[in-house]
């Protein structure tokens, strides 16, 4: 079935999920406001949120079973929406179930801080849905805004506050970018649509228009700051290291998936007849963002920052697959995607779990000796590292995203072999600081003087062993998922092949 959205009754059903998870939202933000704060009504508020987000996924499904479709407009309806949608529902519902015990551990009594999941949640999908200018710019919006006060969350840490007036500020400056380079395309094509202005661009020859080329300059900064892509990277670090646990996993995961969903869309969609202009420049950003990433995560001491610099060379890495600039490519970032979630919510439920309460410093020290004290905290840390690493049947699914990454890149049209060698040249680089964590985990002695740690409550065990069973899981039987990641991915918007220039290697 081919829905046509001039049509308003199919529009509300192409839009349905997104729909649900909104007006949800709304309806809990009311909730929320009209009772005081308390521990109780936190938790009650985020029980809420995680059964809007369960029945949001399932109208995800439901629609993307109805096998409709639809030929142009300003949202799309394949398989990687869908996909995306799930992946990033799948970080908004663990990060609220973490977060509902985590907020009465560190004193946060807003509940408001799970709608405002949600509502960035829901901009995360009219991303991975929009092909039109206008429609990116909206859920960029509504993601963004609803992150900046997530960062800083905690009012009572100091480092909460600067590093989410650090990301306000930059974000803002970054959007100004984004909107300038919208406006230019525009400008050079008449067109807001992503098909259109492909079509635009070989209709009227525009590959070297001077409005063209700048406006897809200023639109590779926007979503390189989104990405926190090097050089755009320096606020990840603070605001991760400020913002609570569980919000810094979202923003490491779930605002990664969405950003990238939309890079994706317009770079496949819209500038893929003048992919020799821009595969070059993407792909000496990925290799800065690996090495830069890498290079500097190794002096870390403070695991939140480690896993911010983390969060960066896996940026990268995705970069790697923007650059192969095909179907397969694509199916790989869902892939990818998928993975990064499940360890990174893993990883920093940890992080909460053992962060000391009333506290925002994580020092790597304070992992010495885990193995002896909390046993299955310090299994599962290893393998949501090992994952993040890339290492073989421990890493689970983290070594298929690589090798489905690596493959991608090879087999596309500029053959980026070199550019495969230094992702995996930089792996081998990143594992001297996921080792050195594990290292300490099981191989060092617990301190004398070192704090107790409390046990997790159950629904952080849940996430804790519901995200290390799936990446082990689906790292033996990987085919389990695979054909769902390749039927998402979308080939580039179809051109004359003459009108391509395959770059030379970086």
């Amino acid at each position: 079935m081919i829905y046509d959205l001039a049509v308003p009754s199919q529009l509300l059903a192409a839009l349905l999920p997104d729909l649900t998870l909104m007006g949800g939202a709304i309806l809990l933000l009311l909730a929320a406001a009209w009772r005081p704060e308390s521990d109780a009504h936190q938790r009650l508020i985020g029980r809420g949120a995680m059964g809007l987000v369960v029945l949001t996924m399932g109208s995800v499904i439901a629609t993307a079973l109805r096998g409709a479709t639809v030929t142009d407009g300003p949202i799309a309806m394949d398989g990687f929406r869908w996909t995306m949608d799930l992946v990033i529902l799948l970080g908004a519902l663990g990060t609220i179930a973490i977060s509902t015990e985590q907020h009465v551990r560190d004193g946060i009594k807003h509940p408001e801080s799970h709608v405002l999941v949600l509502f960035a949640a829901s901009g995360m999908m009219i991303l991975a849905a929009a092909r039109d200018l206008m429609v990116i710019f909206l859920g960029i919006e509504i993601m963004s805004v609803a992150v900046y006060v997530l960062a800083g969350l905690n009012r009572r840490s100091s480092r909460a506050a600067e590093g989410a007036l650090k990301y306000f500020l930059l974000g803002a400056f970054a959007t100004g970018f984004l909107l300038y380079g919208m406006a230019l395309i525009y400008g050079a094509t008449g067109e807001t649509r992503l098909q259109e202005i492909a079509a635009a661009l070989i209709r009227h020859s525009l590959a070297l228009d001077p409005m063209f080329l700048v406006g897809m300059g200023l639109l590779l900064i926007g979503l390189a700051f989104k990405v926190a892509a090097v050089p755009f990277h320096m606020w990840a670090p603070d605001v991760y290291d400020g913002a609570p646990a569980p919000i810094a996993g979202f923003m490491a995961a779930s605002v990664k998936a969405a950003a990238f969903a939309t890079f994706l869309r317009i770079w496949y969609e819209t500038f893929y007849s003048v992919y020799g202009l821009w595969a070059n420049t993407v792909a000496w950003v990925a290799i800065l963002t690996m090495v830069v990433g890498n290079v500097v995560a190794l002096s870390q001491t403070n695991i939140k920052r480690m896993l911010a610099y983390s969060s960066i060379v896996h940026s990268g890495y995705l970069l790697v697959a923007v650059t192969a600039g095909t179907a397969v490519a694509s199916g790989a970032v869902t892939f990818y995607l998928l993975a990064y979630t499940l360890a990174t919510l893993g990883a920093f439920a940890v992080v909460g779990a053992l962060q000391p309460v009333g506290e925002t410093d994580a020092p790597i020290a304070s992992y010495e000796g885990l193995w002896t004290v909390r046993p299955w905290l310090a299994v599962g840390m290893a393998i949501y590292l090992l994952a993040f690493l890339g290492f073989p049947v421990f890493g689970g699914m983290g070594f298929f995203a690589k090798w489905y990454l690596l493959s991608a890149a090879i087999a596309s049209p500029g053959r980026l072999v070199l550019l495969s060698v230094i992702v995996v040249l930089t792996s081998v680089i990143s594992a001297g600081y996921y080792l050195s964590i594990i290292r300490a985990m099981f191989m060092k002695p617990r301190a004398a003087d070192a704090p107790e740690i409390p046990a997790a409550g159950p629904l952080t065990r849940t996430v804790l062993v519901v995200a290390a069973v799936l990446i082990v899981a689906l790292g033996i039987l990987p085919g389990q998922i695979t054909p769902l990641t390749a039927r998402s991915g979308f080939a580039p918007h179809p051109v004359d092949p003459a009108l391509l220039s395959i770059p030379a290697q970086p």
